[in-house]
């Protein structure tokens, strides 16, 4: 069975990067991510559709599936939050062979993102910068949307606040999200507090300070916790900001972090404002998921989000420490099958080394 999958994924993946990518790729990428949220929604919408999706880019194995903090993961590859802004996607996601997804971020109020081009590709550096800025249809009408819809694997809902300057005030802030998480709160299978979004009106995301996120997670944690609570991280916090940071989050039941969010370091030359995806960001989230890891002992659970293109990338993320994984860019260089080449990958690895299950592997290489 192993050698058919491989089989399918290089014909899969031939086709994706000699075909298909070079047609993507020679247009605008923000049409194409809309018009391949449009085709996923439809193939989710129809069981034939659904079915044959899974044909062509399943793959399961039980050394993959854990249950983390009461939630069964069949595999730990999710979508990163940003690319299915609008939860359109949830249908179709497992039969790519996702293990789960994370939508958003959502915010209170709608916002149409900030202006003008807001998604480049660097293909030298194998990623992408971003600029949406937080676009969201407002916690409102995703919750409207997300109520109707039964889900088949575990969805985490990301929450940021509104992208305006009046949201830059603390209190105003605060509420923003508080909003959005009370909306959400019977939804989903976790939640993720967007703290460190780069593309926003702010310099530095005003609640990636101690004194404000203690605001923030007092509030939040002032409402009854229905589902596990993470945060997000950037990586470019220095040690002392980022230890003042896990210590507030460690005063409250924050069950993990996911590690990281773009980077706002711009090693391409490519001048503009947002912050930068993929292979731009690899090493940075592997330090940070490294740090974390160790700052709190091994008794979070880490989400290792950034640059993971194969296997072995996703693998080095599981010894630092991540017990689940996220990626959007490595599909869009490598194609949908990436997904699969990355579990059936791991397995590989896993057996190599003598692991049963992936959660013995988890910080392995962190010690």
């Amino acid at each position: 069975m192993n050698s058919l999958i491989t089989i399918r994924n290089k014909i899969l993946g031939a086709a994706y990067r000699n075909v298909l990518k070079p047609v993507f790729f020679a247009q605008d990428p923000e049409k194409v991510h809309d018009k391949m949220t449009q085709v996923g929604s439809f193939l989710g919408g129809n069981l034939l559709t659904r079915e044959l999706t899974s044909l062509a880019f399943n793959y399961w194995h039980p050394k993959l599936e854990q249950n983390i903090l009461g939630i069964d993961f069949k595999n730990p590859v999710g979508l990163a939050a940003g690319f299915d802004k609008e939860a359109k996607l949830v249908s179709i996601l497992p039969k790519v062979g996702f293990g789960f997804e994370e939508v958003g971020s959502i915010t209170k109020e709608r916002y149409e993102g900030n202006s003008g081009k807001r998604l480049y590709r660097l293909p030298e550096q194998k990623a992408l910068r971003v600029n949406y800025g937080l676009k969201s249809s407002g916690a409102d009408s995703v919750y409207n949307h997300l109520k109707s819809i039964k889900t088949e694997f575990p969805v985490g809902i990301s929450i940021a606040k509104t992208n305006n300057p009046k949201t830059s005030v603390v209190e105003n802030g605060v509420e923003d999200y508080l909003y959005t998480y009370k909306k959400l709160n019977d939804l989903g299978s976790y939640v993720t507090i967007n703290i460190s979004c780069p593309n926003t009106c702010e310099d530095f995301p005003i609640f990636a300070r101690a004194e404000n996120l203690e605001v923030l997670l007092k509030a939040i944690f002032s409402v009854p916790k229905t589902k596990p609570v993470f945060v997000k991280l950037s990586p470019d916090l220095a040690n002392e900001n980022l230890d003042s940071i896990l210590n507030v989050c460690l005063k409250y039941p924050v069950d993990g972090f996911v590690c990281s969010n773009l980077t706002k370091a711009n090693k391409s030359g490519h001048e503009g404002k947002g912050g930068f995806s993929g292979k731009a960001v690899f090493e940075e989230s592997n330090r940070l998921l490294a740090y974390v890891y160790q700052y709190t002992i091994g008794k979070k659970i880490l989400i290792g989000c950034g640059g993971i293109f194969t296997p072995e990338d996703a693998y080095k993320k599981i010894l630092l420490g991540a017990s689940l994984l996220q990626l959007v860019t490595g599909m869009v260089y490598q194609g949908p099958q990436v997904i699969s080449e990355i579990n059936s990958g791991v397995v590989e690895l896993l057996k190599r080394d003598g692991f049963k299950n992936i959660s013995e592997a988890v910080g392995k290489g962190n010690i």
